[in-house]
């Protein structure tokens, strides 16, 4: 299929200005619910130009993002990652430049069913903090206060005072940080440029290092916003982005900016554990989806 041929296909464009929108209330809202994007997009569009039309988009939910929450990054923690990144990059470079439309829609569905587990158990451990810290909240600090603070590691909505020294990572020691920090920068810089997924693995890596809530959201931001830029000399290379791609993001990066403000709008009023458990199964669900294709 060619990718501008979409345009006269209401439905599929439908699905794709869905998607787009989706993308920017993740990018203000909730983290990693555009996996359910590049889930649709894969479907919609040959698997392997879907990642290149899905980056232009994800750029513009991350400026959107950077421009909400740019003075909460955690700068050292980002320096530390980026060199492992940038090597999980090549290596995704290197894996779309041998395989074909087949083998990049298995791998994207095998991807998104892996980032679905990694998402179930970031929860569970989520869940396990929060209950140890309420439990050391009984002997001083209220549990309430307790898991406030887990929920902010967990990236939730933001609230509260402004960023700080609070906003910094209360998490591992230096050696196990560096170790953290190149297993989760490869991995991350790998699912990114392969399928534009390494939302729920950069989650997972801030969660682990201790972010409190806008260190998380700002950090974040910066990082997917460094990162997506630096993929495009690659997926240019690689024929993923060219005229007719850049044609319909034209189409699509205006549904971004509805959506980042519906999530900023709406921050604060999500059940967070409903919204989660549909993203996951919505993921699920693409994935198996890719897989049996």
């Amino acid at each position: 299929m060619d990718t501008l041929s979409i345009t006269g296909n209401i439905g599929g464009m439908a699905a794709l200005a869905a998607a787009a929108m989706l993308v920017g209330f993740s990018k203000t809202a909730v983290s990693g619910a555009n996996t359910i994007s590049l889930a649709v997009f894969a479907a919609v569009l040959p698997a392997r130009e879907s990642t290149g039309v899905l980056l232009p988009v994800l750029i513009a939910g991350d400026v959107l993002a950077v421009l909400t929450y740019r003075r909460h990054a955690h700068w050292p923690t980002l320096w530390r990652l980026f060199p492992a990144v940038a090597v999980g990059v090549v290596i995704g470079t290197g894996f779309l430049f041998w395989a074909d439309d087949a083998v990049v829609r298995t791998s994207i569905g095998a991807i998104l069913l892996l980032m679905a587990g990694v998402t179930l158990w970031r929860r569970r451990a989520t869940e396990t903090a929060r209950t140890t810290a309420a439990g050391a909240g009984a002997d001083g600090a209220s549990g309430e206060a307790a898991g406030e603070a887990v929920d902010g590691a967990a990236g939730e909505a933001p609230g509260g005072p402004t960023g700080g020294p609070g906003d910094a990572p209360q998490g591992p020691s230096a050696g196990r940080g560096r170790a953290m920090a190149r297993s989760y920068g490869v991995l991350g810089g790998f699912t990114t440029m392969v399928a534009n997924a390494g939302g729920p693995v950069m989650s997972l890596y801030l969660i682990s290092a201790g972010f409190r809530k806008l260190g998380f959201l700002g950090t974040s931001a910066w990082f997917f916003l460094i990162v997506n830029v630096t993929k495009v000399p690659f997926s240019v290379g690689l024929g993923l982005i060219g005229t007719k791609s850049l044609l319909l993001d034209a189409a699509l990066v205006v549904f971004v900016v509805p959506g980042a403000f519906i999530g900023r709008a709406c921050v604060h009023r999500i059940n967070q554990r409903l919204f989660e458990r549909l993203v996951i199964g919505a993921t699920v669900l693409g994935g198996v989806q890719l897989l049996l294709r």
